[in-house]
């Protein structure tokens, strides 16, 4: 492969490979009716003035499928971190037992996993975009060696090359999409 060509190549493959990383972390944070410590990693708690993730100031666990607790390092924490998990707007009321903050996962109705997955499909519909505007960024630098130089055979291997990526990407995201899609139904 040609040494011009070789960085444009590397630099869509990390942004890609950003992107999908994006989307696991977002499909991380839809709830499918199981608790998980990732469900509250959006959250930051108001410690001492400073903006902070909930789990840097607390333990999160989940001792069973429908519940998460929280115990915070300082006892103190209590209220600010129940007033962030009300600002959150999850749709969770936390229960302050003077020790810890249970939260309690209701049942997820039908209608409700529907609307995740709506939400699922378009966290993986912008990872797709976000594919396909890193193919044609890395397009356009092609365009541009070509333009400076770079023989025409060599840029349609790079473009060719480039497509292989941005389908392999493309079909990663439909994987995690179909993954969670399978989560998100199954009762």
């Amino acid at each position: 492969m040609n040494e011009l060509v070789k960085p444009h190549i590397e630099q869509a493959t990390f942004q890609m490979e950003k992107a999908i990383s994006h989307l696991e972390a977002e499909l991380a944070k839809i709830r499918a009716g199981k608790a998980s410590p990732a469900m509250l990693e959006g959250i930051f708690v108001d410690y001492y003035g400073a903006n902070t993730p909930l789990n840097q100031v607390a333990s999160v666990n989940t001792p069973d499928a429908r519940t998460i607790v929280i115990q915070p390092w300082e006892k103190n924490m209590l209220g600010p971190i129940e007033k962030a998990i009300f600002a959150s707007n999850m749709g969770l009321t936390p229960q302050n037992d003077g020790q810890m903050v249970r939260l309690n996962l209701p049942p997820v109705t039908e209608e409700r996993r529907l609307g995740l997955v709506k939400q699922s499909k378009a966290e993986a519909e912008n990872c797709k975009v976000s594919v396909r505007n890193i193919r044609r960024d890395a397009n356009e630098a092609i365009k541009k060696l070509v333009k400076d130089g770079l023989a025409e055979d060599l840029a349609k291997d790079a473009e060719a090359r480039i497509q292989q990526l941005t389908d392999s990407y493309i079909l990663k995201a439909d994987k995690h999409l179909e993954s969670k899609e399978k989560e998100i139904m199954t009762v």
